[in-house]
């Protein structure tokens, strides 16, 4: 069969589209965040043109649509929208602007983010933040009928047929429910759901209903609630499913591809130019598709070369997502010396359709190439970029006070976005609810956090995480490299000094459980391959359990001592790609007292076991060795292990200076923390040989590092250590000339925290 081909691409939405319906060959209808429903009309064929006429404009971003189909009592149908007003809109597609609609359905008492109509048009279905499903009677407009048992946001409906109802819900059950409102079964989902679709009658699977969300996989279903398939290919949250005439199904996610899928095969990936693709559905009629993105535009794609947009548009759209820039923090790390250079796209073909390979240009650009089974090619999809992104007194912001309230520029030529910020709030938590209340797409959490890290002047971040449901759903991934994860910052006291640092930075945020499950997910790898030695067996995973739910709870004198036996040795006794889980809770674990205490005794060993583990090698992966960094920075957090950090130091320095100008910058900022902390270690034992030795290696980390926090950390160690005395501060001048690794700091970053923390060190400096 042919692939889908660009046909059309419909300009009018001012913001990202976030659904979209194609109930005939000649009409499709949109949903935006820029407050609008649209109509589109098809004007001619050939070429395709289209034209949009608005039918909602509200003060609201509107998130969520459905169609009802013609009837008797609605010759043409109903177009049925919601959104973060709360108010489900019902209206004749005929209505103009200022007309009234014909029902306006109120009981939501948050964001409606999913609705759904049933095939016979007799009653709408929808989701929402507020953890409620409904049921409404299409004309009758009176009381919802309640879809009791949601614990966290709905984000997924399906009006599957006239007596049953499918939901899709943050607290990962999937519920079926008869119209009645009476829950026939629950079925647990892997992750987060966000997407649901009715299959066609006899489908050659077996299933009746197919799901997908935050894992990236696409499962099948049958009523019953048994799984007969999984669909793999996306590589990040799925946002939306839709069904072809031929049983085919299509996907749209974060990933910026949509995929089509024939016999549980991914047969074709059609990349867009934007973040995220949103929103896709199917034409009933003709078996074209049409999407929403992140870009504002919508775009259809057909098979039938005789709707084919034209020649110039295609190639437009080809070289708009070659052009296209790919926030680094969604693909993960990237090492720039183990990637492979253009000859490897003549050398190796793809594996399966839609595979992603990085490749390093000639140039040094990190390009991303997908696989094309049908052009039996790389296509290049884009390239890899870095990320972009008041004081004192409190300032007002919709009745409340905030110590910030940021202007965030999202978009030229647009007001900016409102981000209120108070200090003590987790800066990732404050970032997850700037994106949910502006509905962003979730690759730019990583941005705004770091936004908020750069604009606060060192100020400290709590640890602490608001209370309820997250409702993107992102808490589930296990990414350990991510910024969630990063100490708390160097801080001023109350007065303006920055230096010297006094306090040990912990790094003690994480997601216990999500870890913990891919701790066990590669123990059972262990076992499968037959590595029964070192894997561990029930009662160990038992005793594990205990000791996480104790770290967890923040009861360091509850930790089960066995079970911290256990992590040292998955930590360092396990084959190096499946150690990290383990490192990660054992840096947790690091910041209690006891269970500190007894892992570094001379009977335990641990520290020489870490060590020698192998994570502090050149070919160690390298989250390995920043979460390792971690661990050693972690250790400094209690008495008995600033004693060991201490009397280890000629161990522990050779093995981290080797990263110093590592471009891993998670794995730079680890060694930074770490650096605070020996910094505050060394002043209190007046140490100024091992500080030169700290000094020096501060000066390269300031000449090569780029990222702000990295540089500012470096300052506040650097800082700390020169108030060592005037001697101190003449070595560093005179021998490592550090004033000249400073000023490289000023020139690459120029914030005003960077700016005043050199302040201060050029006033030891001149002494």
């Amino acid at each position: 069969m042919a692939d889908f081909k660009l046909s059309a691409t419909l300009r009018g939405h001012e913001d990202d589209v976030r659904s979209v319906a194609f109930p005939s060959h000649a009409s499709v209808v949109s949903a935006s965040r820029d407050f609008t429903v649209r109509v589109w009309a098809q004007q001619s064929s050939k070429p395709p043109v289209w034209d949009s006429t608005i039918k909602t404009h509200g003060k609201e971003f509107v998130n969520s649509l459905a169609i009802v189909p013609p009837s008797s009592e609605f010759p043409e149908g109903l177009i049925v929208s919601g959104g973060k007003d709360q108010i489900i809109d019902v209206r004749t597609p005929n209505k103009g602007l200022d007309d009234d609609a014909d029902a306006l359905l109120i009981g939501h008492g948050n964001n409606v983010c999913a609705l759904d109509v049933s095939q016979d048009g007799k009653y709408i279905v929808s989701g929402s933040w507020d953890t409620e499903a409904r049921l409404w009677q299409v004309g009758k407009w009176g009381d919802a009928t309640l879809l009791p048992g949601h614990t966290a946001s709905v984000w997924a409906v399906l009006a599957y047929d006239s007596n049953t109802i499918i939901t899709g819900c943050a607290d990962k059950q999937i519920r079926i429910y008869q119209i009645s409102g009476t829950q026939v079964r629950s079925v647990q989902a892997p992750d987060v759901v966000r997407a649901l679709c009715r299959l066609p009658p006899n489908h050659p699977s077996g299933a009746h209903f197919a799901s997908a969300g935050n894992d990236a996989v696409i499962r099948l279903w049958t009523l019953g609630g048994k799984q007969v398939a999984e669909l793999r290919g996306h590589e990040n949250f799925i946002y939306s499913l839709g069904v072809l005439p031929n049983g085919g199904l299509v996907s749209a996610g974060e990933d910026r591809t949509v995929r089509i899928w024939e016999n549980n095969t991914c047969v074709q990936t059609i990349t867009h130019p934007a973040i995220s693709v949103w929103t896709v559905a199917a034409c009933a009629e003709n078996g074209d598709i049409v999407t929403g993105a992140s870009d504002k535009l919508i775009r259809i794609f057909t098979r039938d070369s005789e709707r084919y947009a034209s020649a110039v548009e295609i190639q437009q759209l080809n070289d708009d997502v070659k052009g296209s820039s790919i926030p680094q923090q969604t693909v993960g790390d990237i090492n720039k010396d183990k990637l492979p250079g253009p000859e490897f796209l003549t050398q190796r073909s793809g594996t399966k359709e839609g595979q992603v390979q990085m490749v390093r240009e000639v140039n040094g650009n990190i390009s991303a190439y997908q696989w094309s089974t049908a052009a039996n090619q790389w296509l290049n999809v884009g390239t890899v970029v870095d990320s972009a992104g008041s004081g004192g007194r409190k300032v007002s912001h919709n009745g409340k006070e905030y110590d910030y309230v940021f202007d965030v520029d999202i978009e030229d030529g647009k007001p900016p976005l409102k981000l209120a910020y108070n200090l003590n709030q987790n800066h990732y938590e404050a970032a997850r609810k700037f994106i949910d209340d502006n509905e962003l797409p979730v690759s730019y959490l990583d941005q705004v956090a770091n936004f908020i890290i750069q604009n606060t002047q060192g100020a400290t971040l709590g640890q602490s995480s608001a209370p309820g449901a997250d409702p993107w759903g992102s808490e589930s991934r296990y990414r350990p490299g991510d910024g969630n994860q990063v100490a708390s910052r160097p801080a001023p006291p109350a007065a303006s000094k920055i230096i010297p640092q006094k306090d040990y930075l912990p790094i003690a945020s994480g997601n216990h459980k999500v870890i913990f499950k891919k701790l066990q997910e590669f123990n059972q790898a262990l076992i499968d391959d037959g590595q029964k030695g070192i894997s561990l067996n029930p009662s160990d995973v038992e005793q594990l359990s205990t000791t996480v739910n104790a770290v967890e709870k923040g009861n360091g004198k509850g930790v089960n001592l066995a079970g911290v036996d256990l992590l040292v040795k998955a930590a360092t006794q396990w084959p190096a790609e499946r150690r990290l889980p383990a490192l990660d809770l054992l840096r947790l674990v690091l910041v209690f007292n006891e269970p500190t205490a007894y892992i570094v005794s001379p009977v335990q060993n641990f520290l020489t076991a870490l060590l020698e583990s192998g994570s502090f090698t050149e070919g160690s992966p390298p989250n390995n060795t920043m979460m390792a960094i971690r661990c050693l920075s972690n250790l400094l957090q209690t008495d008995k292990g600033r004693q060991l950090a201490s009397t280890e130091f000629d161990k522990i320095h050779p093995l981290v200076s080797p990263f110093l100008t590592s471009p891993n910058r998670n794995l730079i900022i680890a060694l930074t923390t770490l650096y605070i902390n020996y910094a505050v270690l060394l002043t209190s034992e007046n140490n100024a040989d091992r500080a030169l030795s700290l000094l020096d290696d501060l000066s390269k980390i300031l000449t090569s590092a780029t990222d702000s926090e990295a540089v500012y950390r470096a300052l506040v160690a650097t800082g700390t250590l020169l108030c060592l005395g005037p001697d101190f501060c003449e070595a560093g001048r005179d021998i490592l000339q550090i004033g000249d690794a400073v000023k490289h700091a000023e020139q690459k970053v120029k914030e005003p925290r960077i700016k005043n923390v050199i302040a201060e060190i050029r006033e030891k400096l001149q002494g």
